[in-house]
């Protein structure tokens, strides 16, 4: 009785294994596709698409970026960018601290979900998150990741990009931004929807100001040296 019940186990063991190594195996190859190959978008992207019928979005590279956008980013999303492997454990430290109020996502991991995964927060979303995020820290460089963060994340309603996101707001690209119109843009950061860069809230105002000067200041102090040339 016991070996009947053992053969049916170690075949659900066995094929549960192979289910596994292949997922892994899918989201790893996925990982190296686009260190090389552009996203062409994301799942909430694809049901933004769905809902209004029309985005605007428009690929550039690194290089098309002003170094102001790039700096501010990460001042207003992940100050230590260059110094973690996909996770801020300090940040992670003070979230728990302060009772969830406060988060602690990377930008490594907000482009991890924005361009493999999906928004609705979830225990399954999380937990390929915290799975996929190394994979891209360890074959994508620092400088790719954030290319694909600006070029995924959302800025409005169905803007998408920040050269999409430059012309929507101020009539330029996304390498002509000024330090102020790119502190601007990251402060609505990572709410956009309710948020505008050309008529910022007080309290926005004062956000936008602490970016510029932290981006000046990770500029200083080297902690932007991982994505810039």
């Amino acid at each position: 009785m016991r070996r009947a019940v053992r053969g049916p186990l170690r075949w659900m063991r066995r094929w549960l294994l192979r289910g596994l190594g292949a997922a892994v195996a899918v989201m790893l190859l996925l990982v190296l596709l686009f260190a090389f190959v552009n996203p062409p978008g994301g799942f909430y992207m694809l049901g933004e698409y769905r809902r209004t019928g029309a985005i605007e979005r428009e690929w550039v590279p690194m290089e098309s970026i002003a170094p102001v956008m790039a700096r501010a980013a990460v001042a207003a999303e992940d100050a230590n960018f260059c110094l973690h492997w996909g996770f801020d454990m300090n940040e992670i430290r003070h979230a728990i601290e302060s009772g969830g109020t406060r988060g602690a996502s990377t930008i490594t991991q907000q482009t991890v979900k924005n361009v493999y995964l999906w928004h609705t927060r979830s225990w399954p979303r999380k937990s390929l998150e915290a799975v996929m995020t190394p994979m891209v820290e360890l074959f994508w460089s620092k400088r790719r990741i954030l290319e694909v963060y600006l070029n995924m994340a959302e800025f409005d309603d169905g803007v998408f990009g920040v050269e999409a996101a430059a012309a929507h707001y101020y009539g330029t690209s996304a390498a002509n931004l000024t330090e102020t119109q790119a502190a601007r843009l990251a402060a609505i950061l990572p709410n956009p929807k309710a948020r505008n860069p050309a008529s910022l809230t007080p309290q926005l105002q004062n956000r936008a100001a602490a970016i510029r000067d932290g981006a000046a200041t990770i500029r200083a102090d080297s902690r932007a040296a991982c994505f810039e040339d």
